[in-house]
């Protein structure tokens, strides 16, 4: 099998393709086909779910990640024992079902558009709740670390241990120890409200401006870099994503953003009203 081609960074929630392999997923089928419009969940960084819908009418119940190695050995989701995207490794979306379908036959595959759209606006919210958050944290930096698209201190990017979208909306959180102190970053006196209320306002604003996003896709394949882009006011913002994005800010309503802070973690819970 080659590395699966995928059509959904532009969008797409439908197409045809030929089933090129099935793989055990437990007791159920993985199938593989050469293209698919269906976003799978990654098994290096789970940040967006996998989609929902249909393989020639079958539901598929859950959508990973596969890997196959240079002697054809295939691995599926959190057995994958490599990053996402090393060398000489095929890299595949496997649609998972209840039932088999033979190789070589050509299906239709329909994703559920709706439940695309609710993760596509939680993804574009979250990206951009980051930006606000690094903004409304750039005073707390006593050292000059690396900075964001918009020219701010990226504690996103220095502080990040996990991030999950959800339909309309993310759940972030970061790490406030050790590391980021010696990076020059204090969380001393914070006023999560406080930042919570300017990171808010700067939403807003890139919300009523209905700045433009894209994703660029210049390759193919499931593996391939690609780049979230959205011209905001201040300047072009832009960073490695592998997920899917509304094509407006405008698209997503209002977007609140709530943080909580304990003695070793800050958690940012971002929503928004496109539905």
């Amino acid at each position: 099998m080659r590395s699966t081609h995928v059509t959904f960074p532009g969008g797409l929630t439908s197409g045809r393709s030929e089933i090129v392999g099935v793989v055990p997923v437990g007791d159920r089928h993985g199938l593989v086909v050469a293209e698919t419009p269906f976003h799978p969940l990654d098994h290096t960084w789970p940040d967006q779910p996998a989609d929902r819908g249909t393989i020639a009418g079958l539901p598929v119940v859950d959508c990973v990640t596969g890997a196959q190695s240079s002697t054809g050995e295939v691995f599926v989701g959190e057995a994958v024992p490599v990053r996402r995207g090393a060398e000489d490794w095929e890299w595949l979306v496997v649609h998972v079902t209840e039932e088999p379908l033979p190789v070589g036959e050509e299906v239709a595959l329909e994703v559920d558009a709706a439940f695309r759209a609710a993760l596509s606006a939680g993804h574009t919210a979250c990206h951009l709740a980051a930006l606000a958050l690094n903004a409304a944290l750039a005073g707390r930096w006593r050292k000059e670390p690396a900075l964001d698209p918009l020219g701010h201190p990226d504690f996103d990017q220095a502080a990040i241990v996990s991030s999950r979208i959800g339909p309309y909306g993310s759940v972030d959180v970061y790490r406030l120890g050790k590391s980021l102190r010696k990076k020059g970053f204090s969380a001393e006196g914070m006023d999560v409200a406080e930042v919570a209320r300017q990171a808010g306002e700067q939403l807003a604003a890139w919300v009523a401006a209905g700045a433009p996003v894209h994703v660029d896709v210049p390759r193919p394949r499931l593996t391939d870099r690609r780049t979230w882009n959205c011209s905001l006011p201040e300047g072009a913002a832009s960073m490695a994503c592998g997920g899917t994005h509304v094509t407006s800010t405008a698209e997503l309503g209002e977007v609140e953003i709530a943080l909580s802070l304990d003695e070793a973690a800050l958690t940012m819970r971002t929503t928004c009203g496109a539905e």
